[in-house]
């Protein structure tokens, strides 16, 4: 359910683009869509995650300066800034604090040990550092309309397949108290 309604602002994007063919449009009903979403989020649970939080700021920032200007440009850019800008924390957390990000996101439900965090951690660095350059090369290669295409289906898929692979790695290296 949580991540439906992480991804009903782009949903909704899609849906709108689809109908109308106009990316500015889409962009414009993007931007309360994702308010709309925070708002819901934070009267269920009280806490909006950093993550998101970074993406509403993206959203309104970016997606108002493709209304403003008429420009889509900036929509664009949006999931390489993202994607840049998650890899750089990630990247910074392998250097500052005792944990990675990932391992503070995971420990609670998972045991590895430390060098297998590392790992897992620099491969979501090179993950984001690389969905942010596809998405330059898909918005600047293809249409517009590929890009949508891509927007929705191409990242939510290359996302759910690195998941998976992190998944079958994590498998490897999961420490049981157990027996043996």
């Amino acid at each position: 359910m949580k991540l439906l309604l992480d991804f009903l602002p782009i949903i909704i994007f899609f849906a709108v683009y689809k109908t109308s063919g106009d990316i500015i449009m889409a962009t414009a009903v993007l931007i309360p869509a994702t308010m709309l979403q925070m708002l819901y989020t934070w009267i269920r649970t009280h806490r909006i995650e950093k993550m998101q939080l970074v993406t509403l700021v993206l959203v309104v920032l970016m997606g108002g300066a493709t209304v403003l200007f008429q420009d889509k440009t900036f929509i664009q850019w949006k999931p390489t800034v993202v994607n840049w800008l998650f890899g750089a924390v990630f990247l910074g957390s392998q250097f500052i604090g005792k944990k990675t990000v990932v391992q503070r996101l995971m420990e609670a439900n998972i045991d590895l040990p430390a060098q297998v965090w590392r790992n897992l951690n620099i491969a979501w660095v090179i993950f984001f550092i690389s969905m942010g350059i596809v998405n330059l090369a898909v918005a600047y290669s293809l249409s517009e309309e590929a890009w949508v295409n891509f927007k929705l289906f191409g990242m939510l898929g290359l996302t759910f397949v690195f998941i998976l692979a992190q998944g079958f790695y994590m498998s490897r290296h999961i420490q049981s108290d157990a027996p043996k």
